[in-house]
């Protein structure tokens, strides 16, 4: 029968031995709880852990590319390594079993010091981390998580290095780039109608020409390349990190671990009527909370928005009516941060609130509600304005003569001549690195450095010096602060790999922007665990958990996202309609007055026209607008025009054909590498060998002892008779 872990500590408390230490610090006290030596070998028995055996088997290298491909890697990232990796420390090795208590407490002020060296430095950011210790002193739990978040930035590389290329792209060929010429062409001398109603007037397209020219850098042809290759990245990536975790897992010797958690609580207890209670709570009541308050804030910003470029079109000063729109986008887009920042604390709390609610029946069951719950909450906080940027501003304006309003009075804002994408990537942009710089890294390490500061003022400065003196190390980790947990740590990764998944044809710098970040962020959670958190618990874990299964959601829903980016967001859907339908050279000459519809100013309805309509020096009969509809001297005017149907038609088809293609791309490769690396699993079919041949060669001795003993034949029995 397998033994919990309550049922283990009740059979061996009596084995136990309690020291109770006296403390300089009022109010504190410490316990140490000591087991035997033999109590912890009986303990590793029920726990298999494993221990080296006198045969060994060793794999040799095979000879395949892939084999001898890894090897060079090795051998060129040798420099890369730690001092100290998966192995024992040097001063390890000199400390032999049974550990006594001066040799426990000397491992773990070594192992504190050599983390700190080769693990919490900013000058050794470039070398890979001593997983292997780390496990040893915090824990596998721990360890998975600064493994995973080691393979994540090692796997951002490749996406950095891409993203940079096609950005360069962008930047190479805009010069080349027909629109963007055809709209800074002061020739062409199109008239565009206002913004807004009455305080802007008429405009030139050709001052759209900076914002034409930048939105080339992320809407190009390389845009539907880099969306394929960030698929296929983060199937990869989930692939790369399976086989790494099951190698952890033979290194750590989990491979047969089970989680040990049991219910004790009666399936028909109270605690049900909680769960159903709370499930109702989180669907009736907070999901539809934060749509409103969501959908709350999106409007907010809207009107903002909507009122700001109004004030500024009727601003008298030059200097606030220069770059208007790049003004507004900022502006909002700063907004938005301050907000995500701020709800992102109240809904972690409201989660928080539900989950204890439920009465979870073990902390495996209240971590994963927990962050099942924070998760819904803090993704649709982060994403909702970059949603509505993408697939809502712009589509539902009307078109002039006929505009939609809100309010009475403010009308829905429409998006530049070069569409949204370009505020779509400035709203990424400034989320992504406000995100990672505020509220990673300036809160972790601001707020820790504050508590201590304040935990520091609580006691007189003499005191404190003489406790530094005589205090003992365990009586100072108690002034350090309290481990929360790793569900921060993993949230605030999880929330930056949608950003560079979920979006990233809209913004091909957002891995670079990850990397980066990841780099600082891994040598900054290292120093927190060393210097400002006291050592956590040691928990086992052989993978991270719900984490994973997010993770995969996440990569299956970008190919979705950016299929509708590239087909609705962008305009490369419309340019390449244009090209093989419509232009009559096979080019793109012509395409901006293609995409832009006629309206005659007679038909603005009263009160909505410019005030000054002579502001361009000339009367305006006919305006243009970024549509596809009818001309007014046409039969149908302002009605959907065929072009429109056409092109969405192709979008429709362009999403089918890209989604359905890309998954099974990323199925394929998904099958194509194994989840268990080859050596690996050599080597535990070889080890379950070994087991096998040494039950056998215990049965054999049974045998042979029980046949010296008695060497009589034993008779046969005979089979009962059954009677009729």
């Amino acid at each position: 029968m397998r033994r919990t872990p309550q049922r283990a500590v009740r059979m061996l408390r009596p084995c136990f031995f309690i020291f109770v230490f006296q403390t300089k610090l009022p109010g504190v006290g410490f316990l140490k709880i000591h087991a035997p030596w033999d109590v912890l070998c009986r303990e590793a028995e029920f726990m298999k852990l494993k221990m080296p055996t006198t045969k060994i088997y060793k794999v040799s290298q095979g000879s395949s590319i892939v084999e001898k491909v890894n090897m060079f890697l090795q051998k060129v990232t040798a420099p890369l390594q730690p001092k100290v990796g998966e192995n024992q420390t040097e001063n390890e090795k000199h400390l032999s079993y049974p550990f006594s208590r001066e040799k426990m407490y000397l491992i773990l002020v070594l192992s504190l010091q050599i983390l700190y060296e080769q693990w919490a430095s900013y000058s050794i950011f470039y070398k890979y981390q001593p997983i292997g210790l780390v496990r040893k002193y915090f824990g596998e739990k721990v360890g998975l998580y600064f493994a995973w978040l080691g393979v994540y930035t090692q796997m951002l590389i490749p996406a950095a290095i891409v993203g940079v290329i096609v950005f360069l792209y962008g930047c190479a060929t805009v010069d080349n780039n027909i629109p963007s010429m055809e709209v800074c062409d002061e020739r062409n001398n199109i008239t565009m109608c206002p913004m807004c109603d009455r305080a802007c007037s008429y405009w030139k397209l050709v001052t759209a020409c900076g914002t034409a020219r930048a939105s080339h850098l992320f809407d190009n042809a390389a845009t539907v390349f880099f969306a394929i290759f960030m698929a296929l990245w983060a199937t990869m990536f989930m692939e790369h990190w399976k086989r790494r975790q099951m190698r952890l897992n033979y290194v750590w010797d989990m491979t047969s671990f089970e989680d040990g958690e049991v219910s004790h609580t009666h399936p028909f207890s109270v605690t049900k009527l909680f769960d159903y209670k709370s499930l109702l709570l989180f669907c009736l009541f907070v999901c539809p909370m934060q749509i409103f308050v969501t959908l709350a804030i999106v409007f907010g910003v809207v009107l903002y928005r909507v009122s700001i470029m109004t004030a500024l079109h009727m601003s008298s000063t030059p200097t606030f009516r220069t770059n208007i729109r790049a003004t507004v986008k900022t502006t909002a887009a700063i907004i938005n941060l301050i907000i995500i920042i701020i709800m992102d604390e109240v809904y972690g709390a409201i989660a928080r609130w539900l989950t204890i609610m439920e009465v979870p029946k073990t902390d495996k069951s209240f971590e994963e509600r927990l962050i099942f719950k924070t998760f819904i909450l803090k993704f649709a906080n982060a994403f909702t304005p970059i949603v509505y940027l993408a697939f809502f501003r712009g589509r539902i304006i009307g078109r002039p003569g006929k505009y939609l309003y809100v309010m009475g009075s403010y009308r829905m804002e429409e998006c530049a001549h070069a569409g949204c994408l370009m505020e779509l990537c400035i709203q990424l942009c400034i989320t992504m690195l406000g995100k990672q710089l505020i509220q990673n890294n300036l809160f972790e390490i601001g707020v820790p450095k504050l508590k201590k500061m304040l935990r520091q003022r609580k006691i007189d400065k003499n005191h404190q010096e003489e406790l530094n003196r005589t205090l003992h190390r365990h009586e100072k980790d108690h002034f350090l602060g309290p481990f929360v947990g790793l569900n921060p740590e993993y949230m605030e990764m999880i929330i930056q790999f949608g950003m560079v998944t979920l979006f990233v044809a809209s913004f091909p710098l957002a891995p670079l922007f990850a990397l980066l970040n990841n780099v600082i962020e891994i040598r900054l959670d290292a120093k927190k665990f060393v210097t400002e958190l006291r050592r956590p618990i040691a928990v086992r874990a052989k993978d991270i958990g719900i984490w994973y299964t997010l993770l995969r959601g996440i990569s299956k829903v970008a190919v979705i996202v950016n299929a509708f980016v590239i087909s609705f967001t962008s305009d490369f859907i419309p340019r390449l309609v244009y090209q093989h339908m419509y232009s009559p050279d096979g080019t793109l000459h012509g395409f901006v007055n293609h995409t832009l519809s006629y309206f005659n100013v007679s038909h603005f309805q009263p009160g909505t026209e410019p005030m000054v309509p002579m502001h361009l020096g000339y009367k305006v009969d006919v305006c243009r607008y970024k549509d596809y509809r009818d001309p007014p001297w046409s039969d149908t005017p302002y009605e959907f025009s065929r072009e429109f149907w056409a092109i969405l038609a192709a979008r429709l088809a362009f999403v089918i054909v890209f989604q359905n293609v890309v998954m099974l791309m990323s199925d394929f490769v998904d099958w194509l590498i194994p989840d268990i690396p080859k050596d690996i699993s050599i080597q535990i079919h070889k080890e379950r060998n070994l087991v096998v041949e040494l039950f056998m060669k215990q049965e054999r001795g049974k045998k042979y002892r029980n046949t010296v003993r008695d060497p009589s034949p034993q008779p046969l029995r005979s089979r009962p008779s059954s009677q009729a």
